[in-house]
This record gives structure tokens, sequence and C-alpha cells, in this order.
């Protein structure tokens, strides 16, 4: 019999529609899979019984004949940043361990109704901060890679590693992801799947634990390019809770799909080829240009000035945000509350606080906190936003000569874990390349072009225009088709 874990979304919908096999089968299958990967440590809560419902009811709604929902039989994995009523909700941070939200977050809300099952909630980056799966409270989160004759643990990339591993280990056909400064298009890459960041807004963040307000944005992670559009016009539409959230129609993705790119240009930013760049990164990028240009693009070199400061004033802007936002986490409603014996109310902020944050969340509220204060506020958070101003007026002129812009995901393949751990420096350089797209609010996406010298997959990023995720999607799907990428982790779990 066929392994049903094997199937991307679009196969598992159509396979349950047309009848050759059944939603619960294909729930089952996905569920045996998850208990038997604990090594990887992707899941912090498993939830079969939830993808045992979703598929019960997508099969008895066709065995009477009903139109069966968009995502009908497809089981996902929900990165714990989400809100999910009844099931515990932590964003991997000691601060929220046994929250049980009363409430069902937008962007999960919506793909239930779509028909989609829940196999569980996703291992992250504490509070979303960080690039490699390594600041959650509840262990490091393990890529299903490894490099050849080295046992050497690899890391899926962050703050959304538990997607990045779950969906590249075939343990779930799609997950859900945030992606702050590159959170779904750097652990796409590190882990050969696709992912994409839509435009600032498509999704709401109503029921999202906040990291950066301003830059929060889910999106999808899947197998492949048309997947991703499945699940994003799912995820995607208004919502009135969301004051950030665009009032516009969900558009067909999927249906529009196209890998014509005649008469589309597409820009090669020259400031992107940064000293230091490895060789490997440098010819995925020339081949990736050469696979646009065969499918009808033009391809134009563009000037984007601002983006050797994007870096530093993400690292500025996300922070204050930060610790705008994590002031909520006090003991005093929700969560841990440590309460020393004749503490004050003071003293029992900073137990709490020093007990439920970990270090990486710490160092970025206390930047955060830094900048914001009354002596630097305008020596660097108001800079800094004058910064994204240029960047944004940066890709608006570049957009004016090209359609799409086509750049490396990450500036390295997978790195080991523990490599990069004591130089937060190093940690904030695989953002370089993710980063500026994030500050303008622009779709972005990865989709895996190759393989570097160790095997490991590398990425390529598409980024387009405000609210052009159908070029985004086209452009990625030309690049996949072309790449042939079929590589898969070996499972040593």
């Amino acid at each position: 019999m066929t392994d049903l874990t094997t199937f991307g979304i679009a196969a598992i919908r159509d396979g349950v529609r047309d009848g050759q096999f059944k939603a619960r089968e294909v729930a089952e299958a996905f569920n045996a899979k998850v208990a038997g990967a604990d090594a990887l440590n992707a899941f912090l809560v498993k939830t079969p019984e939830h993808a045992l419902a979703a598929a019960d009811a997508a099969d008895a709604a066709r065995a009477a004949g009903e139109t069966l929902k968009p995502l009908a039989g497809v089981p996902i994995g929900m990165k714990d940043l989400f809100a999910t009523k009844g099931v515990a909700t932590t964003a991997a941070s000691k601060i929220l361990e046994g929250f049980v939200p009363p409430y069902e977050s937008t962007v999960s809300q919506n793909l239930w109704n779509a028909g989609a099952g829940m196999l569980g909630k996703l291992n992250l980056d504490q509070f979303a901060m960080g690039s490699s799966n390594e600041t959650s409270a509840f262990g490091n989160v393990v890529s299903p890679w490894r490099r050849p004759n080295d046992t050497a643990p690899l890391a899926p990339g962050g703050s959304s590693g538990g997607s990045s591993t779950a969906v590249s280990a075939g343990l779930a056909p799609g997950a859900t992801g945030t992606d702050t400064g590159g959170s779904i298009r750097q652990p796409a890459a590190f882990t050969g799947i696709s992912g994409i960041k839509p435009t600032y807004g498509r999704c709401s963040r109503w029921g999202t634990i906040a990291f950066a307000s301003s830059l929060d944005q889910a999106g999808p992670m899947a197998r492949d390019v048309r997947d991703c559009a499945i699940m994003l016009e799912a995820m995607a539409g208004f919502d009135a809770k969301d004051a950030t959230s665009l009032k516009l129609d969900v558009p067909n993705w999927e249906a529009a799909l196209s890998t014509d790119l005649k008469g589309k240009k597409v820009g090669v930013p020259k400031e992107y080829r940064v000293d230091g760049m490895p060789a490997e990164i440098e010819a995925l990028w020339q081949q990736g240009i050469d696979w646009l240009r065969d499918a009808g693009a033009e391809i134009v070199e563009v000037s984007l000035p601002h983006t050797k400061y994007a870096l530093p004033a993400y690292y500025i802007i996300a922070p204050a945000e930060a610790s705008s936002n994590l002031a909520r986490y006090d003991g005093v409603r929700y969560g841990l509350r440590d309460l020393p014996e004749g503490a004050g109310l003071q003293d029992m902020y900073a137990a709490t606080r020093a007990a439920g944050f970990g270090d990486e969340v710490k160092r970025r509220i206390l930047i955060g906190t830094y900048v914001l204060s009354a002596g630097f506020y305008d020596a660097y958070y108001t800079q800094a936003q004058k910064v994204r101003t240029l960047i944004a007026r940066d890709f608006e002129r570049a957009f004016g000569e090209c359609d799409v812009l086509l750049t490396p995901t990450a500036p390295s393949a997978a790195f080991a874990l523990g490599e990069k751990q004591a130089d937060p420096l190093a940690m904030y350089l695989n953002d370089v390349f993710t980063v500026p797209a994030s500050l303008a609010g622009l779709p972005a996406m990865s989709v895996p072009g190759g393989l570097d010298k160790d095997g490991l997959p590398l990425g390529l990023q598409i980024i387009g225009k405000p609210l052009d995720e159908q070029g985004v999607l086209n452009a990625g799907l030309a690049i996949e088709q072309r790449a042939g990428f079929t590589a898969r982790p070996q499972a040593w779990w």
C-alpha cells in the first residue's frame, strides 16, 4: 500500500475528494509518524484526536454526497504561537507553560473552517525570537537532515523550526509558520521545503502571540509551491478583530498558478552580493537567474541602496516592539507566577520574568527597552524608523523597473546546533537577505534550489510587490519546475 505520508496537501485533498483513500487513513498514517519522531522534538503537544475528528467529518461529508471543504482530509501542524482553544499554547516559553486559551486564533480557525485537522502544536524559538530553534524552553528542534558520515545535529532554522522539520521529515504535509524577519523563509531554505510570507495584513494576527506587531505575519510552509498556495488561500482574509488586517478578497492563487513569465522582469539587487558570500550560494543565485530567464523573464539589475542598514534597523525596531508586547507577562493574570515569600508587586514581576523568559528573550527586551528610553528614543528608534521608510522607498523604486526580485534566502546552508549560539551577532546575520522584505511588508517566498557540497538544501528567495503573492508564487513555481528538487532527508530518527 502507498505510504500516505509521502503525499502533499494537493495530493491528499484530491485523493480524498476522488475516493482514492479515506481521510481517516491519512490522519492515522500521519499520527503514527508523529508518534514515532520524538527524537526531532518538533511537536510540543500532539493532538491525534483533532486530526481524526476532522478526517471523520470529511469522510462523512463525502459519504453523504456533500461538497467537500477546500482542505477536507488534510492534517497539518500548528506553530505554537497560534492560540488554539482548549489546547496548550506556550510560544515555547516557561512563562506560558500550562496556558490553555479559551479562544481560537483567526488563522487556525480559518484552517479548521476549511476542513483541516491538527496533528499537534509545533516547537519554535521562544516567542519567535531566534534563527536556529535553540531558544525554546522545551528543548532544541533537530533538523531531519544530516551531513554525510556526520551525526552532528543540525539547526532546522528559526523561529519556525518545528514547522520546517515537521514538513521536511514527512510528519505533516503542511504547517503554519510566522515570519517577523525571515522565520518562514530561512527555515524553509534550511530544510528543503517551500514557505511564503504574504503581504503584511493578508493574514490576521488576532490570537497570534505577538513578537513585533508591525512585522509579524503568518504564512504556510509546505512541500511545494502549489501546496503553499492552497494553504495560504485558507489562512488569509479580512478580520475585523485585527486593526492591521487588509479588507480585500482572497485571490484564487492556486487556480492562477503559471510558470510562463513572458513579459515579466526579474530584478537582481546588486547590494545582495555581500562580501564573503559562499561560492555555492553565488552559483545557485546565478542558476536561479538562468531558470527564470528560461521561463521567459527578462533579467534586470536593480539597486536597493539602503539594504546594508536593514539588519541594524530591524534589530532596533523588533526588540523595541517586543519590549512593549512582552510587558503583559507579569505573573498577574495568566501564565507563570513566581512569588517569593514576603515579596511585593515589583519583586513578583522581576522574579516571574527572570524565571519565565529565556536568555534571548531577555536580551531583546533589554535592547528594546534601552532604545525606547527617554535618552535614546530619538537616537535609535526614530532613526531606525526613518531607515525603514528609506528601505520601503528603495523597493518601490526597484519595482518601477521589475515585477519580482530574486535573491538567495540565507547566507549559508544549515549549521550545527550550538555552532553560533555563543555569538548573537553571527546568528542575527542569518536574516541578512530576509529582513528587508519584512521591514517593507512585502510578500516573499523561499523555494529549494539545490544542495550544497555536503548535500544540504539551499533556497532561493522571490520578493514581490505589495499584494502580488501571485507573482511570487508563479516565479517560485518556475524555479521549482526547473530545479527539479526532490531530495529528502534520510530517516535516522
